[in-house]
C-alpha cells in the first residue's frame, strides 16, 4: 500500500522553528521510525513551501495511492484551492497537525480542509503522523470511494 506523507509550508524547519510549539526533532529524523514501524506501507515523503507544489503532488498521487497524510501547515486555514484539491481526489486524506489547533489562536482553529478529509489528528507532535498511519493500517482503505 502506497501512502504519501505530505508536509506544507515551514515544516522543513521542524526542530529549529518554535521548538516550544513544534518540538525539537526534524521530520527527516522522525521518518525512519515510521518506515520501520509500518513495513506494510510504501511510504513516500514530500514537502513544499508552495501552495501549487502541494496541489500538484495531490493531483499526481491522489487517484493511485491508498492514503495521504497531510500537514498543510498555515494553508490549512487559508487555502480554498488546497481544500478543493483534497475534495477532488479519490485517495483518503488524513489531516494532521503537530500542535493542538483548538488551543492556538482563533484563526488556527478553523480548517478549510477538514470537511474533505477522512479525519483530523492534532496535538500529539510528530506522533500525529503515527496515529494517522495506524488508522490507515486498520482501515485498509480502497483508493476510491473511501469517504462518506
Amino acid at each position: 500500500m502506497k501512502i504519501l506523507l505530505l508536509n506544507g509550508p515551514n515544516l522543513n524547519l521542524l526542530g529549529r522553528r518554535e521548538p516550544g510549539i513544534y518540538g525539537t526533532r526534524s521530520f527527516e529524523d522522525f521518518l525512519p521510525e515510521l518506515v520501520e514501524a509500518f513495513p506494510q506501507f510504501e511510504l513516500e515523503y514530500a514537502q513544499s513551501n508552495h501552495e501549487g507544489g502541494l496541489i500538484d503532488k495531490l493531483h499526481e498521487v491522489g487517484f493511485s495511492y491508498h492514503g495521504i497524510v497531510l500537514n498543510a501547515g498555515g494553508f490549512t486555514h487559508t487555502s480554498v484551492a488546497l481544500a478543493d484539491a483534497v475534495a477532488a481526489i479519490g485517495s483518503p486524506v488524513i489531516e494532521v497537525h503537530l500542535s493542538n489547533l483548538h488551543a492556538r489562536e482563533e484563526f488556527r482553529q478553523r480548517s478549510l480542509l477538514g470537511r474533505h478529509c477522512a479525519g483530523s489528528i492534532s496535538g500529539f507532535g510528530l506522533e500525529s503522523y503515527r496515529l494517522a498511519l495506524h488508522y490507515l493500517d486498520g482501515q485498509r482503505p480502497k483508493r476510491m470511494g473511501f469517504r462518506v
